[in-house]
């Protein structure tokens, strides 16, 4: 059936619905762009995706192989599940990519379009493997698979009609690892759901949200606060808690995971939102501007996008030889009655889901042009 108001028949491709996170966010509004379009995964649990939603899923038998949320054992089969899913009749695919979604252009004639979170770092970043599934033979395993794997994701990449980066870093990873150029279109933030409330007092606390995974480096942040002697408030759980919590001095505290409700207020309350990992867009640190509160961020990745330096937050440059110490320093000397809630929140607009919306229908309009 016709689907937009050019009559383009649209398909939907995400890897997988194991849970919902931001790249399940994304494809919940290409979904409402696009209300008629099928959705496709290999993988898929019910309940992921919203009761309508859900109506308009089709996935594959490897569904039922699911342990829980785990698919780390189905890894080699999803790329063959995607170059052989059934695609309908479209005059365009939206792919969602972390990894895999590329390799649809083998199931479709269609013109592809791929959103891309970032081409899969764990396969053309060596870093990004470390402490990943199974030990040392796991970590050998994949070390195996990526070198496999890149030639085959570097192809499919060649044959994606129009490449949508979430971030300028991950357009640059695209660029030195695909060798393609790519549009940027930033991933929605629910602007509606995380307001400020000036009835809300600031507190004399900085907040680190998010999951405890490596990456994040929820251990720079503990060590500075510590340093810095300041207190800090870590809202969240994952692998590195117990040797985060092992860190932390007397006035950090941990309040697990917190639900959306718990996580505005604390965006409201804090002094500013840490984020020293580095991240190919970050959501956390727009949901934070978009409650009025300021971002003190890496000096690297997607806090370049989200963070206006001077406006809606800081940006820490890191050298790598003591990023404790400067770290401390930004904590130590950060001024938040510097910063205007009002001008923040004005910020974070720009990345609301309609925007979003409006800029990913031009895309594919783009495209539908050009053919």
């Amino acid at each position: 059936m016709p689907d937009s108001a050019d009559g383009a028949r649209v398909t939907l491709a995400h890897e997988r619905f194991t849970e919902f996170a931001g790249s399940e966010a994304v494809v919940e509004q290409l979904a409402l762009e696009w209300p008629g379009a099928p959705i496709l995964a290999p993988i898929a649990r019910p309940g992921v995706l919203a009761h309508d939603m859900q109506a308009r899923l089709r996935t594959t038998p490897l569904s039922r192989l699911l342990r829980g949320t785990t698919y780390a054992h189905l890894l080699p089969a999803l790329p063959v599940a995607m170059r052989c899913m059934t695609i309908p009749e479209s005059d365009v695919v939206i792919a969602s990519h972390h990894a895999f979604a590329t390799q649809v252009v083998h199931a479709t004639s269609a013109p592809v379009v791929a959103y891309v979170h970032s081409p899969a770092r764990w396969v053309w970043d060596p870093v990004m493997r470390t402490g990943e599934f199974g030990g040392r033979l796991g970590g050998v395993a994949l070390g195996a698979f990526s070198a496999a794997f890149r030639p085959v994701d570097r192809r499919a990449a060649a044959r994606v009609h129009t490449l949508v980066a979430n971030s300028r870093a991950v357009a640059e990873r695209i660029a030195d690892w695909w060798g393609r150029e790519s549009v940027v279109v930033h991933p929605p933030v629910d602007t509606d759901f995380y307001t400020a409330d000036g009835a809300v007092e600031r507190e004399d606390f900085f907040l680190l949200a998010g999951r405890l995974v490596p990456y994040k480096r929820p251990d720079l942040a503990v060590r500075a606060a510590e340093k810095a002697g300041v207190p800090l408030v870590v809202a969240g759980d994952g692998r590195s808690r117990t040797e985060v919590e092992q860190l932390a001095g007397p006035q950090t505290r941990f309040v697990g995971r917190v639900d959306d409700d718990g996580l505005r207020d604390l965006f409201r309350r804090c002094r500013a939102l840490l984020m020293p990992g580095i991240e190919d867009f970050g959501i956390v640190p727009v949901e934070a501007q978009a409650c009025g509160a300021p971002v003190i961020a890496i000096d690297a990745g997607g806090a370049r996008d989200s963070v206006l330096p001077g406006v809606s937050g800081e940006l820490v440059p890191t050298d790598g030889s003591d990023d404790v110490s400067t770290w401390a320093r930004a904590l130590r000397t950060f001024d938040e009655s510097t910063y205007d809630a009002h001008r923040i929140r004005t910020h974070a607009e720009s990345f609301s889901r309609p925007a979003f919306r409006r800029a990913m229908a031009d895309v594919v309009h783009t495209v539908l042009v050009k053919r």
